[in-house]
């Protein structure tokens, strides 16, 4: 089996590239290797990144639940949204579908973080210390 597209370009939230956003350790778009999404230098910076849109989400533009911000992360345009707010809801201790989640806490920011990482990867799973340094400089 192949190694997920967002595993390859440490970009484990499949990011679309910007070039609006200066993301740390964003390595500069080559279409040759990349034609969509932002890459990486490491896993802990595309962590990093995933995170602070979740933050974002939530502090600029007030989306409180999974389900708005999975809406806006993965539109249903592309995406089986439904399905991906289930799974995220799932993996989340002690959400109940529909309810108010705060992702500056580092719990939930952590099983948001890896709900997203399995879900846009077929599964992958990091080892815990890369999974911890990239929520660690997503609270920051």
């Amino acid at each position: 089996m192949s190694t997920p597209r967002g595993i390859r370009n440490n970009n484990p939230g499949n990011i679309d590239y910007n070039p609006a956003n200066a993301w740390q350790g964003q390595l500069k778009p080559d279409p040759a290797i990349e034609k969509r999404f932002a890459r990486f230098d490491t896993p802990e910076n595309g962590i990093r990144a995933l995170g602070k849109l979740l933050r974002t989400y939530q502090r600029k533009h007030g989306l409180k639940t999974v389900k708005a911000i999975i809406s806006r992360w993965a539109p249903s345009l592309e995406n089986d949204t439904t399905a991906y707010v289930r799974s995220v809801e799932s993996k989340i201790p002690g959400v109940k579908s529909g309810a108010d989640v705060d992702v500056s806490s580092p719990l939930v920011m952590r099983a948001f973080v890896v709900a997203i990482i399995e879900h846009e990867n077929a599964n992958y799973q990091y080892v815990a210390s890369v999974i911890d340094e990239g929520v660690r400089r997503a609270l920051a």
